[in-house]
This record gives structure tokens, C-alpha cells and sequence, in this order.
């Protein structure tokens, strides 16, 4: 299976490096075409001839065609791609906001996947929610799923619209988590801790929660109340939140994001 990456930023050095690392695909079968000519491959095991910024008249020749690039530049870029696609090529897209009816307008092609990927797909720990058109088969979507894989958990979905939902639940949510994370050093740092401590036992809870939560069968509000004893310092601090509408505000937060996803995707 050829693979040919269409744009090298973090998400097409993303996906080269985590197929390598896999060993889902061979180095020498990712090609990389780029804007222009740059030294990019040198921190890749890709073989050197296989990054270029001519890349068009064989681009009908791989299986998958990820597309990397920015939306913005989308449009350009189906100008000069499309007449040297083919029918049975898969078009692999990263693109926040491009729908399937676009891609498929756009590229006059049929075999379509559009994803939301998420920061750390980076490191394999990444969440990416993906849908199809009608005409990529159930073998293909399989071939799909693994790639998609190898950068961490994947959900496939029917309904696109759940791939705006998801910009705002999977694809924005590790800033949600940063934010919060960032309020508990401040206030750490407040209480007296120098920054260095304060993001130590930051970290170190955030991971332990998340690590200790997916070890058990237990639901989120059962682990609140494990943690929270009746009339103690936790307690105090739910309370707080209560009275702040803070769940409320969540969940507002979240809404927007996905209604500012579905304008951009107009």
C-alpha cells in the first residue's frame, strides 16, 4: 500500500511518523508532497526521494491521498490536484471545516473519509472521530480505522454532523483540560507553592485520575463521591462549583464551540 501526504505539518509529520512507528507502512512507500522545496526530510526516515513539490502527475499511483494541508489552502490545492486523481483512490482528509459534499465536489471523487483529529495524535494518545461517503467500502473503512490507529483510539461515525460535535467535545478538549489545569497551579502558587511544585502535583493528579478512572468500572460521579467525604475539603470545593453553575457553564462552553464549528464549516 503507497501513501502519498499531501502537506508536512504536525498532522502529515503526525501521521508519517506514526505509520513508521507501527510499521503499518514502510518508510519507502509515504510520499510527501510539499508547497515547496524544503529540508524536511532530513528528521524523517522517509527516504529523501520520496518528498517533493512535484509530485502531480503520479498522484493517481497511491492507495491513500492524506490531505494535510490547511482549509484555507484547500481550494487552491483540488484546482491542481484533481485532474490526475482517480476513482479508486481513498482521499484521506485532516481538514477542519471541508464536509464530505465539498471534498467530493471539489475533487470530483467518490472515495472519501473526513476526520477531526485531536493535539495527541502527536504522541499516540490522540482521539480522531471519522465518517465516509457512501462508496468507501467496509474493507476500506477497516484499512482506514488502523491508520487512524496508530496515533491513538478512533470512532467511526455515520451521521457527519457528530464531526462538528466532535471538533468541540475531542478536538478542542484538550484546551478545555489545559485551562483547568492551569486555574488549579495558579491557585497552588497562591496557596503557596513555588510554579515548578504547583505543576508537579497538577500533572501528576490530572494523570493519576485519568489513569486510576480507566482501571475501574466505576462511573465519574461514583468516583466524586469516593473522593469527596461528607463534609470535607472536597466537599467544600464541589459546593463552590454548584454555586457557580460551573457544569452549566461546561457545557455551554462546549455548545459553542460546536456551533462556531458548524458556521466555519458553512
Amino acid at each position: 500500500m503507497k501513501v502519498l501526504i499531501i502537506g508536512y505539518g504536525n498532522m502529515g509529520k503526525t501521521y508519517a511518523n506514526s505509520f513508521i512507528s507501527s510499521r503499518f507502512i514502510k518508510p519507502e512507500d509515504i510520499f510527501v508532497l510539499l508547497r515547496s522545496e524544503t529540508n524536511f526530510f532530513i528528521e524523517s526516515q522517509i527516504p529523501r526521494a520520496n518528498f517533493s513539490n512535484s509530485f502531480y502527475e503520479i498522484i493517481g499511483d497511491f492507495d491513500i491521498v492524506i490531505l494535510a494541508v490547511k482549509p484555507q489552502d484547500f481550494e487552491a490545492l483540488a484546482q491542481t490536484i484533481k485532474p490526475f486523481l482517480k476513482q479508486n483512490q481513498i482521499l484521506f482528509s485532516v481538514m477542519a471545516g471541508i464536509t464530505l459534499k465539498s471534498l467530493e465536489e471539489q475533487l470530483a471523487c467518490s472515495k472519501i473519509v473526513r476526520s477531526m483529529p485531536n493535539i495527541p495524535t502527536q504522541i499516540g494518545m490522540g482521539m480522531t472521530v471519522f465518517t465516509a461517503s457512501a462508496n468507501v467500502d467496509r474493507k476500506e473503512l477497516f484499512i482506514i480505522q488502523n491508520l487512524i490507529n496508530t496515533t491513538g483510539k478512533s470512532v467511526y461515525v455515520e451521521n457527519e454532523n457528530l464531526i462538528d460535535a466532535a471538533t468541540a467535545i475531542s478536538g478542542s478538549g484538550p484546551a478545555y483540560v489545559f485551562y483547568f489545569m492551569q486555574s488549579m497551579i495558579k491557585a497552588a502558587v497562591d496557596l503557596g507553592f513555588n510554579e515548578s511544585e504547583a505543576e508537579l502535583l497538577v500533572n501528576q493528579t490530572f494523570m493519576g485520575s485519568v489513569a486510576i478512572q480507566n482501571s475501574y468500572s466505576l462511573s465519574n460521579e461514583e468516583w466524586i463521591k469516593k473522593v469527596a467525604s461528607k463534609g470535607g475539603t472536597t466537599e467544600s470545593a464541589l459546593q463552590v462549583f454548584e454555586k457557580g453553575f460551573l457544569e452549566d457553564v461546561i457545557v455551554d462552553a462546549v455548545k459553542s464551540a460546536n456551533n462556531r464549528a458548524i458556521e466555519l464549516g458553512k
